[in-house]
């Protein structure tokens, strides 16, 4: 193996490592992998997705968010409906049981950034701020890439609890 591929292999490695394992949390609450999707240049709205972990006795619930790059960060569900997509928001967020594991993934709840003042692209990140009823707030970096790394299917699969 020449030694410029070792340099790539290396860098490519450490590349996905770092966008794939950041973790934040506060209180109760784990925050996993936090990352939005490439938008176009003019797209009112970007769609971002995490992971959120209560490891407390008591529920917790996600209510949105804020960022500087956003208007504001809306919890929304995204449903077919007779082959139709369906988005709505999710005005009193979205609970997290104790013990259970929530995921915002592609094609179900997500979190919504409503009039993103920039494009997003891929390999950049931005900072924002959740806001939960229980732990608070919690600042995050979501890191903007294409596809999701590391499970997020967007398969409907959105809640699951840990044994």
């Amino acid at each position: 193996m020449s030694l410029p591929f070792k340099v790539v292999l290396l860098a490519g490695t450490l590349c996905s490592t770092a966008a794939s394992a950041h973790e934040f949390s506060s209180g109760a609450v784990v925050i996993d992998h936090p990352w939005a999707r490439v938008t176009a240049a003019s797209a009112p709205v970007a769609g971002a997705y995490l992971t959120v972990t209560n490891t407390g006795s008591e529920p917790d619930r996600l209510l949105g968010g804020s960022t500087p790059i956003a208007s504001r960060i809306e919890i929304h569900q995204m449903t077919m409906d007779d082959g139709v997509a369906r988005m709505r928001l999710l005005p009193d967020g979205a609970e997290i049981a104790p013990g259970a594991t929530i995921e915002l993934a592609p094609g179900g709840m997500h979190l919504m950034l409503i009039g993103p003042d920039r494009q997003l692209f891929e390999g950049d990140s931005f900072k924002a701020t959740l806001e939960f009823a229980r732990s608070g707030t919690i600042d995050v970096e979501f890191v903007i890439q294409r596809t999701a790394l590391g499970g997020a299917t967007g398969d409907g699969q959105h809640a699951s609890h840990k044994p």
